[in-house]
Parts: structure tokens; sequence; C-alpha cells
């Protein structure tokens, strides 16, 4: 049973290095969300993971569409995951997440599927060339969102490509035992929300059964938390470590059960799991 993980992205107001050694006291999963300030694309020392570390990388998310009706626009953002793909391929990552774009006029929904569609075709070859498996992420409830239904699924296994879960945003669209009933996720983002704002939660916070959802997720696949707020990590990782606890009744129930308290970070010994190189 692999170790529930955490995205960097609840500490963007560290650098990456920083981020890496404060997930490393808490799990041995970690996805780089390489946005911002933890960009990998020459900004940061690359992490390099000892063999008991599992790390995935999520593509950026700004200044990129692959679904853009403008091909400068869809080709730069291609060409940006292709070195996101690289640089993950020469730290030893499982996988990419990566997102499938948006159509900012509702005019264009049709000529922007045509564009996801094309940069699907290259995805494919990207991970070919890298040998990096790329997973594409089911989005929220914005409606100029693409994949906010299993729709995609087949384009995305015809092309031998995987997806990535994302149990809040699914449950946001309503269409989340469509999704645990039809696909098979590579990997599962997981946060909680109330059923209107993605509101990127820890499990147990908000309105989505956890405990039945987990019944439907392999734990072999990596169960990656993405909560904005490190607050919310550790009662985070603790809800997903023993998902049989929460009994449908909340986070709450689990942390005043003395039997799942977790090891409080100061007194943990935590061996180096990373060093960084420049390239």
């Amino acid at each position: 049973m692999r170790e529930p993980g955490c995205s960097t992205w609840c500490f963007f107001d560290r650098d990456l290095p920083a981020a890496i050694e404060e997930l490393c006291a808490r799990t041995n999963t970690i996805e780089i969300f390489a946005d911002a300030a933890h960009d990998i694309l020459g900004r940061n020392p690359l992490p390099v993971p000892d063999d008991d570390v599992t790390l995935s990388v999520h593509a950026p998310t700004a200044d990129i569409n692959i679904a853009s009706c403008r091909e400068t626009v869809r080709n730069a953002s291609i060409g940006l995951i292709a070195g996101v793909c690289q640089r993950a391929a020469e730290m030893g990552a499982s996988h990419v997440v990566v997102h499938p774009g948006f159509f900012p006029w509702p005019e264009q929904e049709q000529e922007s599927l045509s564009a996801l569609l094309r940069s699907l075709d290259d995805l494919a070859v990207i991970q070919e060339q890298t040998g990096m498996n790329i997973a594409v992420e089911n989005m929220g409830s914005w409606e100029m969102c693409h994949f906010r239904d299993p729709g995609l699924l087949p384009e995305l296994s015809g092309r031998g490509l995987s997806f990535c879960l994302d149990v809040g945003h699914a449950f946001l669209n309503g269409v989340l035992d469509d999704f645990l009933s039809r696909g098979s996720p590579c990997a599962v983002h997981i946060h909680d929300n109330r059923g209107k704002t993605d509101d990127h939660l820890a499990p147990g916070m908000g309105s989505i059964d956890f405990p039945r959802v987990f019944r439907h997720i392999s734990r072999g696949i990596p169960w990656i938390l993405e909560v904005t707020d490190r607050a919310m990590v550790d009662r985070g990782l603790l809800a997903l470590a023993n998902p049989g606890a929460m009994n449908g009744q909340g986070i709450e129930d689990i942390e005043d059960n003395p039997c799942h308290s977790p090891v409080p970070r100061e007194s943990r010994e935590v061996p180096p799991k990373f060093s960084c190189i420049y390239k």
C-alpha cells in the first residue's frame, strides 16, 4: 500500500527545496506543482529523490493553454510541457499531470476542442520521446474548462495517455460516481469542498463522502492531497492514512482518536530524502 502524498502547492510561499524539506517530514510521496516559485525549468535546483520517495510533477497552469484556438499559444504551451516532461524524467518522476485547457468564449468551444485533440496527439509523442507518463486532469466547474465529465476518457486511452482523477473537481460537476465507475486513473488528487466552489479543503471538511470514494480507488496509485493552506496538510494526510476511521463524520473524529494521533513533526527523525543539483 502506497503512502498518501501531498502537493507542494501549499508551500508556494517558500522556495522548492524548502517546500520539499517540509513535505519530506510528513510523507514519502510528493507532487511538485511546477509553477511560480516551484518552477523546475531552470530557476530551481533539480530535486533528485532517494529510492524510497515517489515523485510526480504537475505541469504549470499559468500562461499556458493546450486548447488555445491561437496556434502560436497552443504550440508554445506544448513546448513548455515537453520541457517539463524532460526535466521530470531527469528527476525520476512517475508521471506529469497536465490541465486540458479552456475556451475563453462560448462560441469557440468546438474550435478549442479540436485544438485540444491536436494537443493530445502532441502529448502522446512527448510521452514516447521522454518516457514520461502524462496524465490529463479533469477540471472543476468553470464552464470554460474542457474535461469536466468522463467524455474525454476515450480520447486519452486511444492515444495511450493516462488521466489524473481530481475528486474535488468531479464532485463539483456532479460526475464523481461516473468517474469512479468508468475511469482507471494513474493518480488521484484529493481535496474536499461543499459542492459550490473549488475550496481545496482537507478531506472531512466539506461534503464529499470520502470513505465511499476511498473504497473505489486503488491504493497502488499515488493519492495526492491538494490543499492550498499548509494548516490543512497534517489533518489531510491523517485522513488519507486512516480512511476507515473517518466513518463519514469528518476528520475531527480521527484527531480525537488516540490510536490515530499523528507524530509531532518536531519529534520525528527524518533522514534526507532529496539531493538538489543544478542543470
